[in-house]
């Protein structure tokens, strides 16, 4: 594991916001942890990236584990170029790499906006340049808070491209929080985080298949026809059966296919797995 931690508490005065959370970030992962705003999110990645100190609970880093941080408001000069402020940053390492800062750039399709200064980009572009920032000192593991809220639909796919991009080229591991659940359902493991509480956490298909139900809608020519599992009649002729897994409504389908004039039929999401677990919808 690059970080385990175990039993983490925090509190800010007489608030407790993180009530012994266990969490486990294994090497070339994509981890996402989900929660709405005040769940505890920004607190957890400050702990396990060390910039903010624990109450108590353990942190236990991999030996020699470079991080990269993407934060919900940038550190770089609006003032000062692209160019410029990725210069900056590049000479802040020992082990300057002139031609991994090129990489980066070319990856990230930054090349047109480098003469511009930062504050004159759009929000998609700005976020852009931030992961490159992040990734300057060639880390192990990219915290990300937020990374795509606000942007436009092309500027999250293009972010999403390049996460994807570097977990192929390096192996490169990625931590991070999001208010696009249907993003999270390509991560290979998701955290839920509720009111300072882990509720559940695993593959985003297992989550899915424990907390969310699928719907399937049936168009029937007669009511003697309809299967024995239980089900809803919303009209007559037509009734809705939930909780069937892929499988089984293939059978279903294939069983009662004379009787079935039409059907639709939905699998669960992440979305309704958080909604079952928490009780809230997360707000993007």
């Amino acid at each position: 594991m690059l970080i385990t931690a175990r039993n983490i508490i925090k509190s800010y005065g007489k608030k407790q916001v993180l009530k012994g959370l266990d969490l486990e970030i294994e090497k070339g992962s994509m981890v996402a942890y989900l929660g709405t705003n005040g769940a505890g999110k920004s607190t957890t990645i400050n702990i396990l990236s060390g910039l903010l100190a624990l109450d108590s609970g353990q942190v236990i880093r991999d030996k020699h584990l470079k991080m990269g941080m993407v934060f919900q408001d940038s550190v770089l000069d609006g003032e000062l170029s692209v160019a410029a402020n990725l210069k900056n940053r590049l000479h802040m390492y020992k082990a300057a790499d002139k031609d991994w800062l090129k990489h980066l750039i070319e990856i990230t399709k930054i090349q047109p906006i480098l003469k511009q200064k930062y504050q004159s980009l759009s929000g998609g572009q700005k976020r852009r340049v931030d992961i490159v920032r992040a990734l300057i000192n060639k880390p192990d593991i990219l915290f990300l808070d937020e990374p795509t809220t606000g942007l436009d639909i092309q500027s999250r796919e293009l972010i999403w491209y390049l996460f994807n991009t570097l977990q192929k080229e390096g192996g490169l591991t990625i931590f991070l929080t999001t208010h696009y659940l249907e993003e999270a359902e390509t991560a290979d493991k998701v955290y839920v985080i509720d009111n300072g509480n882990i509720l559940a956490s695993g593959k985003p298909s297992q989550l899915i298949a424990d907390y969310a139900k699928s719907q399937l809608i049936l168009e029937m020519t007669s009511a003697e026809a309809m299967p024995e599992q239980e089900f809803i009649e919303l009209e007559p002729g037509r009734y809705f059966i939930e909780g069937l897994k892929t499988q089984e409504v293939i059978t279903l389908l294939n069983q009662y296919q004379k009787e079935i004039s039409s059907f639709s039929f939905q699998e669960g999401t992440l979305n309704e797995a958080f909604l079952t677990l928490t009780g809230k919808e997360i707000q993007a």
